[in-house]
């Protein structure tokens, strides 16, 4: 007997089908809690399965967002083997259904049945380190986005407090600016100030890591753009309070992402293929971990061709009759992170000839007629070829 037990996750809860082999669904639909009873007793009824079979189910659930990870979990602690589908690929499956039926009950039988219909590959245990790995680098890349949404919104109320402020330092979000800004958030406070005094302040604020004279052109700057400022006062009190309130929150972003950089390094570098995915022109740190995380285990695509498929940057295929489309879009179905992430490593690939062969690839697209995209595109399939290419073989990326 060949048992499996479709799930069908929801939040908070669950719905169970057992099948004994193909065709041969075991018992009713069971549901239960994520909570401590009820997986406890999803547990019983797995062992009921398994007693029923003569051997141990594999269960199968959708990818579902967080909703699944307590279930995913406690199959870990149990050592139960599961597998985490694409949503897609079930969705496609309930289409060729005559019948219009969306019930959880109904997902779970279908979950079960497409089992025995597509070649599945179980989770394996090297894929927790993998998956610590991706929620960080996706938490970077969530904390990264608020943290782009608070500049956005400080710059808003900087032009309406202090515009002439930009220029001042070469970074306005580095921590010196943004303290001296919570200090002094004005021009008129600024004018009120010596050129020694705002020197000394600058001086405190980046410690012993700049000179002197760094502090005092910084400091002559900072004067003459209070005196070009446009208004000595912002109409609206609120702007201040928004204003430093914006400061805290972005100095705050600083300090975690610092911290989730440490962590993602400290993560990535007990895996063989950190380095050796690096080894590529155009892949640093950041992306190395991002396309590490999102691929997972190597070992679930026996082809080149499957990974570009899971990046989503496989062509779509129109034919009609005697019609075949020649402008064919990429499916997008994929994982959208390890898409950018790798588009990132195209472009930092190409630009100043860093990598080699990859801008060749790119300069013979482009002068065979292709859009910059469409080439960038070309190169990405190329990149997703030499990364399953190192993967598999555990050997470095060579330029010759």
């Amino acid at each position: 007997m060949n048992p499996v037990i479709g799930l069908d996750v929801s939040k908070g809860e669950s719905h169970a089908q057992a099948f004994l082999d193909r065709g041969v669904p075991h018992g009713k639909i069971f549901k239960f809690n994520h909570d401590l009873e009820g997986l406890s007793s999803f547990l019983n009824y797995v062992r009921a399965v398994e007693s029923a079979a003569g051997v141990s189910p594999c269960i199968v659930m959708e990818a579902t967002g967080h909703y699944h990870s307590p279930v995913v979990q406690f199959l870990d602690e149990h050592q139960y083997l599961y597998i985490v589908i694409n949503p897609l690929i079930s969705y496609e499956a309930k289409k060729t259904n005559l019948r219009r039926v969306k019930t959880d009950a109904a997902d779970a039988y279908q979950l079960g049945a497409l089992f025995y219909k597509e070649e599945f590959e179980p989770i394996k245990k090297r894929g927790q380190h993998l998956m610590n790995l991706r929620y960080l680098t996706r938490q970077y890349e969530s904390l990264t986005g608020m943290y782009v949404q608070a500049k956005l919104q400080f710059q808003a109320i900087l032009d309406q407090v202090f515009p002439e402020y930009h220029g001042v330092f070469g970074d306005l979000y580095s921590k010196v600016s943004l303290r001296f800004l919570a200090l002094h958030p004005t021009s008129k406070e600024v004018l009120g100030m010596t050129v020694e005094e705002i020197t000394t302040t600058i001086q405190r604020l980046t410690g012993r890591g700049r000179s002197v004279s760094w502090c005092l052109e910084r400091a002559q700057i900072l004067a003459a753009a209070a005196r070009r400022n446009p208004f000595k006062e912002t109409a609206f009190p609120s702007h201040l309070i928004s204003m430093q309130l914006l400061i805290k929150l972005l100095l705050q972003y600083q300090d975690h992402l610092s911290d989730l950089d440490k962590s993602i390094e400290t993560l990535a570098e007990e895996l063989l293929e950190y380095d050796l995915i690096q080894s590529i022109p155009g892949i640093g740190t950041k992306i190395a971990a991002t396309i590490l995380a999102e691929i997972g285990e190597i070992d679930r695509f026996d082809h080149a061709k499957k990974l570009v498929a899971f990046a989503g940057v496989d062509p779509s295929v129109f034919a009609s009759g005697k019609f075949v489309a020649t402008q064919n879009r990429i499916t997008k179905h994929g994982s959208r992170r390890l898409r950018t992430a790798l588009y990132q490593a195209v472009r930092c690939g190409i630009r100043s000839n860093r990598n080699k062969k990859l801008r060749a690839y790119y300069d013979k697209k482009r002068a065979e007629g292709k859009l910059f995209k469409v080439a960038v595109i070309a190169c990405v399939n190329k990149l997703i070829h030499w990364i399953f290419a190192i993967l598999t073989s555990k050997e470095a990326f060579r330029l010759e």
